[in-house]
């Protein structure tokens, strides 16, 4: 089933890219693509390795373990990109490529002691940033969060690659793109105070692709587009 869809979904979703990154006058090149498989079954990410898509994103840390184990880390990269328990650190240390979601000071900390501790070297992150405001929302509030990701960026054992955030569920374009670009201006002011931290912007989804590509992602999380509707319970 999921090797048919992805024959018709993943063209698709390549071509939105390509699409987005053209109107923003930017390489498609420049976006990766990361395939959620959250509430989907095995058999999904499977299918995806098989299509060709490298990367391959979970929102839990108990599902990640899993489908590492049936999949494999041999073709794909593994991004956790749902909240992080402090409680979970080792285990989704010891099954991703990179997490997405570290969202305050005590998870990085969490994180940087078990990567000490661990012998680890230094863990691939993204500081998530809740440029939205909503309450809802995990994350560094914007408007403390400069101060903020630099302290993180200081903790050993840490590569922060770049910042990540979810906007809301809006067809608003102009939320869209505020969301989304100020995300790309803090990742802007953090690497002029700290060059060392990454580029990376992970931010747009299956509803709001373009606005994102528009605002300068360079990671985008889409699930629904090319799997279909989940079926967790």
């Amino acid at each position: 089933m999921y090797r048919d869809r992805l024959r018709e979904t993943l063209p698709r979703v390549r071509d939105a890219i390509a699409r987005a990154a053209a109107a923003a006058g930017r390489d498609p090149g420049e976006v990766r693509l990361v395939a959620v498989t959250k509430g989907h079954p095995v058999e999904a990410g499977l299918a995806a390795v098989e299509a060709g898509i490298a990367d391959l994103g979970e929102n839990r840390v108990g599902e990640l373990e899993e489908k590492v184990a049936r999949v494999g880390r041999e073709r794909v990269r593994w991004h956790m990109i749902g909240h992080l328990q402090r409680r979970k650190v080792p285990t989704a240390l010891a099954v991703s490529d990179l997490i997405h979601s570290v969202d305050s000071i005590r998870l990085a900390q969490r994180i940087s002691r078990v990567a000490e501790e661990g012998g680890l070297g230094r863990v691939a992150v993204l500081l998530q940033v809740n440029t939205s405001g909503e309450a809802a929302k995990g994350g560094f509030a914007p408007e403390r969060a400069l101060e903020a990701l630099l302290e993180t960026a200081e903790l050993p054992g840490l590569e922060v690659r770049g910042l990540m955030t979810m906007a809301p569920l809006t067809d608003d374009e102009l939320v869209l793109r505020t969301t989304f670009g100020r995300l790309r201006e803090l990742r802007d002011a953090l690497r002029s105070r700290r060059p060392d931290v990454g580029g990376e912007l992970s931010m747009g989804m299956t509803n709001d692709l373009p606005s994102a590509v528009a605002e300068g992602s360079t990671m985008v999380r889409i699930g629904t587009a090319l799997f279909g509707e989940r079926s967790e319970a």
